[in-house]
Parts: structure tokens; C-alpha cells; sequence
């Protein structure tokens, strides 16, 4: 059977042989992890960032992808570079792209759930991170906002988000605006909420109300 040609009488093989990938402006793809720990309360795990942008804030374990892994490989091998846990069973989440999210440059990141209760002994920071801790965290929404604060000693961390709450095809969904945030890195208050969310929805998790 003769191969297709398209509009310019090339083959398949021959159109990729000279496709230029700089033609459209990619972004760096990253992932975030959610490491949750259901014992005594809701606890969040999150790593002391080591280096800039946002030296010294607290974030969730995570970083780019290479070349060659899939996401899911990705968010597995910079948990254990973070915080050395392994083998955990993680949940894909949120995706978050939206221009200006990241200092850097265009930065796509896909998060992950994980609950890792009664296993919180085996955190330890690792080379990429300065510490890593679980903090005790409490959200109370209402219909329009939604307040976050996390807590372990002396740090305490607050993020807020306006929540737009919808139905939609596949069942509630959300649009959410980040409002503020103190001490945490990035956007990841509202990948957090977003998070907060989807555990509501599986029975996981329950909001205070403002």
C-alpha cells in the first residue's frame, strides 16, 4: 500500500525528519507531591527550599522532569531525592500551566497525592532539600474562599484562595484564584487547596467553615 502524502508530498517519515521543535514555545514540565498523613489530624509533608527562587521558603517535595521518565517516574525519584521515601502509592491530581507560576519561566507542573500515615518516621531530608517536616494543617472554606494555614512550631504558613465551585461532566469541579500566601513557595497554597478538594470529595477530608 502506497504511504499518504500530505499537502507538501511528504511521507509521515520524511515530514518528522525535518519538523523543527522550536517552532512553538514548550514549557519545562514539573511534578508536585502531596504527602499526607491521616494519624492524629491531617498533617502535610514539606521540604525547606535549598536554593532560589524562593530560598528558605517551605514547598511541596518535587521538581522537573527528565528527559526520558514519565511524569509519574519523575514525581517518584524527586520524592526520594527530597525527602527519601519510596514506594509509596500516589494519586494523579491537579494539572497547573498558567503563565506566571513559576519565576523562572514557563513551568507546567502535575501534582500527586499520597497518604503515608503511620510511615512519617521514614521522612528525611535529602541532598535536594535544606529540611524536611510535616506540618498540622487546618482549611475552612465557604461557597467563595477558602483559608489554609499550616503549622509546625514555629513556622506557620497561611495561603488564601477564592473557589468558584461548579458541576460539570465529570462531576463538582472548581476554578481556583490564588489571593495571598506567607511562607510557602510558588503557587503551591492553592495546588494545596486544590488537593484539599479532591480529598473532600473522597470522603478523605473536611473543611472547617468560615
Amino acid at each position: 500500500m502506497e504511504e499518504l502524502r500530505d499537502k507538501n508530498g511528504l511521507t509521515e517519515a520524511e515530514f518528522l525528519a525535518g519538523y523543527d521543535m522550536t517552532k512553538f514555545d514548550r514549557p519545562s514540565l514539573s511534578a508536585d507531591n502531596l504527602i499526607f498523613s491521616f494519624e492524629n489530624g491531617v498533617s502535610l509533608l514539606l521540604i525547606r527550599r535549598k536554593g532560589h527562587p524562593y530560598l528558605g521558603r517551605w514547598a511541596l517535595p518535587g521538581g522537573f522532569a527528565e528527559r526520558g521518565e514519565s511524569i509519574e517516574e519523575s514525581a517518584a525519584r524527586e520524592l526520594k531525592e527530597e525527602t527519601s521515601l519510596t514506594g509509596l502509592e500516589v494519586v494523579p491530581a491537579g494539572f497547573f500551566a498558567y503563565p506566571g507560576r513559576d519565576p523562572r519561566g514557563w513551568v507546567a507542573t502535575r501534582s500527586f497525592i499520597a497518604d503515608v500515615s503511620g510511615h512519617e518516621s521514614e521522612v528525611m531530608a535529602d541532598d535536594d532539600a535544606a529540611d524536611a517536616r510535616f506540618f498540622r494543617l487546618k482549611a475552612a472554606r465557604n461557597e467563595e474562599k477558602v483559608c489554609l494555614t499550616l503549622q509546625n512550631g514555629e513556622n506557620t504558613l497561611k495561603a488564601e484562595a477564592s473557589v468558584v465551585l461548579k458541576k460539570g461532566l465529570t462531576g463538582r469541579t472548581w476554578e481556583i484564584s490564588h489571593l495571598s500566601s506567607d511562607g510557602l513557595a510558588f503557587d503551591h497554597g492553592k495546588i494545596i487547596i486544590d488537593a484539599l478538594l479532591r480529598l473532600e470529595d473522597g470522603g478523605k477530608f473536611g473543611f472547617d467553615r468560615l
